[in-house]
């Protein structure tokens, strides 16, 4: 932690790889670099370390049969999953201040989807990933969680772990009533986040939906959480509104172009104001956005006391 009040989470890897120019394509999408080139997935680690990460997380989002197939999954996964954390641990070790690794926790059966999900293979497949970056991380971030189901399912993969959990909802963009942000699945974000703190979770954030969804979302985290000790976090993406039966990777979407470091700072500035403690970014905020929010971590302490 910074020290400040706000700690600072890295930006979106897949598309960080891609502008790097590593190996980057449907359908195992970040998993590609770490398969084929997996010092470039070291390197976009120390990108965002370089510009003031304070939290990096491991690049395990597409080790999940949804991407990199069953077979591969069956023979390679906890390979890969124990190669993505080492990689994190890897750049965290190098860098000049602490950081900490944050293991991946994905959606197991596709992003935006809660449709999909398998509640009898859920056990299965999150336990390799479990097992495999046990070792390397500081805590858990099962993040771009659709549904309530999807949260419980990554809590009990990690019950008897040692290390905390973080819970990352992703949320409707457009949400049908102002004022009462839902999760993809439809369940009330005030419902979600008690559901995540009744699991364990030391902090409930919320990730890969716009800007625009997210002070809702913060601002009934808030009234959830009161004074107990549990954080609250926004790492917001840079997609246009995404229709309902979407899946968060099934093409390369077109990023926002209004999305620019100091814009996106001035979100920041607003989830701040409402709560929010860990800040960062998810698909499309690179580097330059992160660098800019550092900058500007003094002035955000503030907002926090």
């Amino acid at each position: 932690m910074s020290g400040l009040g706000v700690t600072l989470l890295d930006g979106g890897m897949g598309r960080q790889l891609a502008r790097m120019g590593a190996p980057f394509r449907q359908p195992e999408w970040s998993a590609l670099a770490l398969i084929e080139a997996p010092e470039t997935v070291q390197a976009a680690h120390a990108a965002f370390i370089a510009a003031g990460a304070e939290v990096i997380t491991s690049n395990s989002y597409a080790v999940v049969p949804f991407h990199i197939g069953e077979d591969r999954f069956a023979a390679r996964g906890l390979e890969l999953a124990d190669l993505s954390g080492r990689l994190a641990r890897q750049a965290a070790q190098s860098a000049a201040t602490p950081v900490r690794v944050a293991g991946s926790l994905p959606p197991l059966f596709g992003s935006y989807r809660p449709d999909l999900f398998e509640p009898e293979r859920a056990p299965e497949i999150a336990r390799v990933l479990v097992d495999g970056l046990a070792p390397h991380v500081d805590l858990w971030l099962a993040e771009t969680q659709s549904s309530i189901r999807e949260v419980a399912a990554a809590a009990r993969a990690v019950a008897g772990t040692g290390k905390p959990l973080w819970v990352s909802y992703t949320i409707e963009d457009e949400q049908p009533e102002p004022g009462a942000p839902r999760l993809r699945s439809g369940e009330p974000v005030e419902q979600a986040v008690r559901a995540a703190l009744d699991l364990g979770a030391e902090a409930v954030l919320f990730n890969c939906s716009q800007p625009e969804a997210m002070g809702d979302a913060v601002a009934a985290a808030a009234r959830v959480i009161g004074s107990a000790p549990a954080r609250i976090g926004v790492y917001a993406n840079a997609f246009p509104p995404q229709r309902e039966d979407a899946a968060a990777n099934e093409g390369l979407s077109e990023l926002r172009a209004d999305l620019d470091p100091d814009s996106y700072l001035g979100w920041i500035r607003r989830w701040v104001g409402l709560g929010a403690t860990l800040v960062g970014g998810c698909c499309g905020i690179g580097p330059e956005h992160i660098a800019r929010i550092h900058a500007a971590l003094p002035e955000l302490a503030a907002q926090t006391r």
